[in-house]
């Protein structure tokens, strides 16, 4: 996307005008000459159409560099430096993933003023999904099974990393609050953690409403949370943050970028996220002339991941109760984004009532029950005795 004509992702699936001032060249040249890798920006080749940052490939004299700018209130430098800690242990296990750049100082955050800034090598590659609004379908079930074991790969490599979970951050996806027993004083922990959220919640039931809504499918998972092991994941695992060989059906994925929303999760967490943002079309739920979903590529998906490691019948069933409250955490955190950051109530109410809510709620349609029920299906042909592969450290598990 060029200069003059930077439109960035709406909520709604349109393209609107950006919350955040695109990168300028005197901007990303003055951050660039700290970095001896790059010496100098040369041009803007494009910008990002991301809604949450600004962010832009730039060229510099012997390479280019992804560089990314994000406002103070949403990472200040250590809660950069959580996510690059990360990304620097996967990119010495794993091919798929590489190291940010790192200043003159040896750093890999840098502030200027009320902004704080990234920079990255380029992912290898095409960038396939580069014009491809967030969280839609694959273009190919090949695309599917490819990034499936990609996503195993990387569980693989986040191994053995014990960084404890990150800070609270907006836009962080975390599974703090249903990964218990009881999970409605972690709710409301969450909620009081953030001054702005709490404020707004206030002015509605919400707990009631939010137990309604949640309890039933908390109660089905309940039962699987002892094979939730911890793990440091993605949580953003989509088409458009995957780099391919090719544009063929059948490209297989070369690097995976943007760690923005990482955390300590669990494997199975971060699967569940990949068939909520790939293989579900939220925008079209409330259309009942077709279902939603694209089941082939969930197929796929899973196809791709268990090429790798093969899940136990417990776990498949754990993972099916996940998917209707695998986004829940996540969509608090970005209806806290759009209060304390952009002071939109507008925008809140999209991501509390539409996201935290209504996606939770769509499962219970006749289109949400049959998509359960195929994945129902799929847990059920997995033998209860087959061992799968550890994707955390012994350690981890303790």
């Amino acid at each position: 996307m060029k200069q003059g004509e930077v439109k960035a992702h709406g909520l709604d699936g349109s393209w609107v005008a950006p919350d955040w001032p695109v990168l300028t060249l005197e901007e990303v040249d003055r951050l660039l000459r700290r970095y001896p890798q790059a010496r100098k920006a040369e041009r803007i080749l494009s910008f990002s159409p991301r809604p949450f940052s600004a962010a832009s490939i730039v060229q510099a004299p012997k390479c280019k560099v992804f560089v990314k700018r994000l406002h103070r209130k949403v990472r200040d430098r250590e809660a950069l430096r959580e996510e690059h800690r990360w990304l620097e242990y996967l990119s010495g296990r794993e091919a798929l993933v590489k190291r940010p750049l790192e200043d003159e100082s040896g750093d890999t955050a840098v502030t200027m003023g009320d902004w704080t800034y990234e920079v990255h090598p380029v992912g290898e590659g095409l960038d396939v999904y580069e014009e491809a609004q967030s969280w839609t379908p694959f273009l190919s079930v090949g695309h599917a099974r490819n990034a499936g074991k990609a996503l195993a790969r990387l569980h693989s490599a986040s191994a053995g990393y014990e960084a404890p979970s990150r800070k609270a951050s907006p836009l962080v996806t975390s599974f703090n609050i249903f990964s218990s027993n009881n999970p409605w004083p972690a709710l409301a922990r969450y909620a009081e953690e953030r001054p702005a959220l709490q404020t707004y919640l206030a002015k509605r039931d919400w707990l009631r409403e939010s137990q309604e809504t949640f309890a039933p499918l908390h109660n089905r998972l309940r039962g699987f949370l002892a094979v939730f092991q911890p793990l440091w994941t993605h949580n953003d695992f989509h088409a458009s943050n995957l780099f391919w060989s090719d544009a063929s059906p059948g490209a297989e994925v070369t690097d995976i970028i943007d760690v923005g929303l990482a955390d300590r999760t669990t494997a199975l967490h971060d699967v569940a996220t990949a068939i909520e943002r790939n293989g579900v079309e939220w925008l079209q739920i409330h259309d009942s002339s077709r279902d939603p979903f694209h089941m082939d590529q969930i197929d796929a998906l899973l196809d791709g991941y268990e090429a790798l490691h093969p899940l136990s019948r417990e776990e498949a069933e754990g993972l099916v109760a996940l998917l209707p409250l695998v986004h829940a955490e996540f969509a608090l955190s970005e209806a806290d984004y759009f209060l304390r950051v952009l002071n939109s109530e507008e925008k809140a109410d999209l991501a509390y009532i539409g996201y935290f809510l209504g996606h939770a709620r769509w499962f219970a349609s006749d289109p949400g029950k049959k998509l359960l029920g195929h994945l129902q299906n799929w847990a059920e042909s997995h033998p209860g005795n087959v061992e799968s592969k550890p994707a955390v450290s012994e350690e981890a598990r303790r």
